[in-house]
C-alpha cells in the first residue's frame, strides 16, 4: 500500500506515470482516506452507500411518486442567446402524456403543500382573508400575495418552475435517464465555464481553459485548486459542491455511454477511456482525483439533509399522495426508513462548521451563496440539450433544496410545536422530488466508481 501511495505522489509531482502503475491507481489514489474539511472517510461513505443505502434509495425512487417530475424545459436561457438545437436523437424528452401520470399527483402537484394540515390551514387563512377582503384594495391584495411568494423564494437557493405554467410538463425519469447524448464541444464547456469563472468566487487571475476536463498545461498541476487554500471554509465548501455536482454527472455519462447504435439495437454501457479523460490523474494534470474526493464531498452533504429532514415526514399527517392509498402508505413507511437510515450514518458533515462567525458577516456570507447558487440553477435553462437541461435543473434544485435544509434547522425542529399553528417549514412536492433523486444521482455515481475501479483494474 505506501509503494502504490508513493508511485501515485510521484506521478502526480511530475506528471509522469511508470508503465507499471495501473490506469485504476491513477485515477483512485488520493480517492481514499478522510476529507478535507470533513471527519469522515471515503471509505466508511463506500461501504454505507453500496451496501446498505443505494439499494433502498433505487426502489424508492421507481415508485410512481418519484418518477413523475414536473418541469419547464421551453424557458429562456437568462444569460445569452442559446441555441436549442442540439442535432442529437438522444438529446429528446419524451414527455408524458396526462393518462400516464397518476391522478393524485396531477390533482395535488399544482400545490407547494402535501401536509394535510397545510393544505387545511391555507384554507383557513383563504377563509380569514376572504373575510377582509372587501376592506383592502386590489394594489394591497397583490401585494399580499407578492409578500407571500417573497418569503417563500428567500428561503430558496435555487429556481423553481412554475407548475402551473402551460410550458411545464410531467417527465417519467425512468423513461428518460441521464446518459451520455452526444451534447459536447463550445456550447456544453460554456454552461461549466460560466459557472465556474463567474459563480465560484473564484479569482479573475485563475483561468479555466475552455475545456474544463482537460488538464492545465505549462503549469505545476495546482494553479486551478490553489486558490482555494485562501478561501474561507464556506467558499471552500461551495465549490467543492459545484466540482462534486460536475464530477457526479460525467461519471453518469461515462456510465451510460452510446457505444453502439444499428438499425435494429442500441448498446449503451460503461466507456472507461472516457471516465479516464475525465478523472485519471496524469491526463488531468493531478485534477481527477481531486474532483472524485469533491464527489463524496457533495454525498456527505446531501445524506446530511436528508437526516434532517426526517422529523417533517414523521409527522402523522404526512402523506405520499398519489390517489393509492396503500400504496402511499407503504411508501411512507420506506421513506421513513431510508430517513432513519440516513440519520444512522457515523460521520456526518458537522454543518455548524458554517456561518460560525460574526453573525452580521456570517448573515451576509450565506446571502451571497444562496444568491450566487441560486443563479447557478438559472443557467441550467442554457443547455442546449433538452435532457441534459432536464437533469441538470432537477440537480440542482435537488441541491439548492438539502441548502435549504440545512440552514433551516431551527424551523424544522420547531415543526412538532406547530401542529394547530402554521408549518414553520414546508417543501412542495417538486423540492421532495429533485431532493430525492438528485441524492439518487449521486448515490449512483459512488457505487458506479466500483464498476469503474474493476474495469479499470484491467487496463494498462
Amino acid at each position: 500500500m505506501r509503494w502504490r501511495v508513493f508511485l501515485c505522489l510521484l506521478s502526480m509531482h511530475h506528471f509522469k506515470v511508470s508503465s507499471s502503475t495501473s490506469a485504476a491507481n491513477r485515477c483512485f489514489c488520493q480517492v481514499t482516506g478522510s476529507l478535507d474539511d470533513c471527519a469522515c472517510d471515503v471509505e466508511t461513505i463506500d461501504a454505507f452507500n453500496n451496501e446498505k443505502l443505494f439499494p433502498k434509495l433505487q426502489t424508492l425512487l421507481q415508485s410512481d411518486y418519484f418518477r413523475f417530475y414536473k418541469v419547464n424545459l421551453n424557458k429562456p436561457c437568462p444569460f445569452w442567446k442559446d441555441n436549442r438545437l442540439c442535432g442529437q436523437k438522444n438529446c429528446a424528452v419524451i414527455p408524458c402524456t396526462p393518462n400516464e401520470v397518476p391522478d393524485g399527483i396531477k390533482t395535488n402537484g399544482h400545490h407547494n403543500k402535501y401536509l394535510e394540515e397545510a393544505n387545511k390551514e391555507e384554507c383557513e387563512r383563504t377563509e380569514k382573508l376572504g373575510a377582509v377582503d372587501r376592506s383592502l384594495s386590489e394594489e394591497t391584495k397583490v401585494s399580499l400575495r407578492e409578500w407571500n411568494k417573497h418569503d417563500d423564494e428567500a428561503e430558496r437557493f435555487c429556481v423553481i418552475d412554475n407548475e402551473e405554467s402551460p410550458d411545464s410538463q410531467y417527465v417519467d425519469l425512468l423513461l428518460n435517464p441521464e446518459r451520455f447524448t452526444g451534447y459536447k464541444g463550445p456550447e456544453a464547456w460554456q454552461i461549466w465555464n460560466s459557472i465556474y469563472e463567474e459563480n465560484c468566487f473564484k479569482p479573475y487571475t485563475v483561468k479555466r481553459p475552455l475545456n474544463p476536463m482537460v488538464s492545465y498545461s505549462g503549469t505545476d498541476g495546482k494553479l486551478f485548486y490553489s486558490w482555494l487554500e485562501g478561501q474561507c471554509v464556506e467558499k471552500r465548501a461551495f465549490f467543492r459542491l459545484v466540482s462534486g455536482l460536475h464530477s457526479s454527472i460525467n461519471i453518469h455519462l461515462s456510465a451510460r455511454y452510446l457505444l453502439d447504435e444499428n438499425w435494429s439495437e442500441t448498446k449503451w454501457g460503461h466507456n472507461v477511456s472516457e471516465f479516464q479523460q475525465r478523472f485519471d490523474a496524469h491526463l488531468t494534470k493531478g485534477e481527477g482525483p481531486k474532483r472524485l474526493r469533491n464527489l463524496y464531498f457533495l454525498y456527505l452533504i446531501e445524506l446530511r439533509a436528508l437526516s434532517k429532514i426526517l422529523p417533517l415526514f414523521q409527522r402523522p399527517s404526512f402523506q405520499l399522495y398519489t390517489g393509492q392509498p396503500a400504496q402511499d402508505q407503504q411508501l411512507k413507511l420506506k421513506l421513513l426508513e431510508l430517513l432513519q437510515l440516513a440519520k444512522s450514518f457515523p460521520l456526518h458533515f458537522d454543518e455548524t462548521s458554517l456561518f460560525a462567525g460574526n453573525k452580521e458577516e456570517a448573515a451576509s456570507l450565506k446571502e451571497d451563496l444562496r444568491l450566487t447558487f441560486f443563479n447557478i440553477s438559472r443557467i441550467m435553462d442554457c443547455v442546449g440539450c433538452f435532457k441534459c437541461r432536464l437533469w441538470g435543473k432537477l440537480q440542482t434544485q435537488g441541491l439548492g433544496t438539502a441548502l435549504k435544509i440545512l440552514f433551516s434547522e431551527r424551523l424544522i425542529e420547531a415543526l412538532p410545536r406547530s401542529i394547530n399553528t402554521n408549518p414553520t417549514f414546508q417543501l412542495s412536492r417538486q423540492e421532495l422530488v429533485s431532493l430525492l433523486n438528485a441524492f439518487g444521482r449521486i448515490s449512483t455515481s459512488i457505487r458506479e466508481l466500483e464498476n469503474f475501479r474493476s474495469l479499470l483494474s484491467k487496463v494498462r
